[in-house]
């Protein structure tokens, strides 16, 4: 069962499109360009998170139990929920019981 990452950002953070491709150069200067593969478009979201260290922690214990590998249902602003993944992310004492977690969620298309 896959889970849902359910924490919303408290910035407005943006996210990358990216569009892979193949290309093959010729010698006359001809450019031969196509989709690298069904999933070409992935997208990518740098978010940042603060809070209580309780609420921190939390996020980065359901990061922490993906292990970068296993992906998780995420909806992104305006737009619809899809498969991420997490393999780095930064928690930082901010002082006190205040935390701040950044994060970047990365598009995935398999569980």
């Amino acid at each position: 069962m896959v889970d849902t990452f359910r924490w919303q950002q408290q910035t407005d953070d943006t996210g990358t499109e990216t569009a892979r491709t193949r290309s093959a150069q010729f010698g006359d200067g001809y450019k031969q360009v196509v989709p690298d593969g069904i999933n070409n478009l992935v997208q990518s979201w740098p978010l940042t998170f603060s809070g209580p260290r309780d609420m921190i922690f939390q996020i980065r214990d359901f990061l922490r139990a993906h292990k970068g590998a296993s992906s998780f249902y995420w909806t992104p602003p305006g737009d619809v929920q899809g498969l991420y993944r997490a393999d780095t992310w930064t928690v930082q004492p901010r002082g006190g019981n205040a935390y701040t977690l950044t994060v970047i969620l990365n598009q995935a298309f398999t569980p």
